[in-house]
């Protein structure tokens, strides 16, 4: 799956937006808020997403492609190495994960008002 591939995804997910938050060329993902998945289009290779902390220990234990998201808290942040051998099923389903680890922290007057969040999981 290459960025652009990814940008899609990522845009395809109910009530996502993309904008730039530090400067032009760190592109970031959000749902409603919040964001979950970050790239720097200068080094485009690498794609941070949201995890679970057990989940992101996992992969990065399974995976030589996932590793601890730079300049992010490692704790809950991955990155992975869009140009290594993590199939394109993976890499959805990693995006879907971090979309659904940002919707769970919502309010339940959030995720009231907008039942489509929960579509995804």
């Amino acid at each position: 799956m290459d960025i652009e591939e990814a940008r899609e995804y990522c845009l395809s997910l109910p009530l996502t937006s993309e904008h730039f938050p530090l400067d032009e060329n760190v592109l970031a993902f959000r749902v409603i808020d919040k964001i979950f998945a970050m790239v720097d289009l200068t080094d485009p290779k690498w794609f941070a997403l949201k995890c679970d902390p057990n989940y992101a220990l996992e992969l990065r234990d399974k995976h030589w492609e996932i590793t601890g998201a730079f300049h992010m808290n490692k704790k809950y942040w991955n990155q992975i190495d869009l140009f290594g051998e993590l199939s394109d099923e993976l890499v959805k389903g990693l995006i879907r994960h971090s979309y659904a680890e940002v919707v769970k922290k919502m309010t339940k007057k959030i995720r009231t008002e907008h039942p489509e969040l929960s579509k995804v999981s």
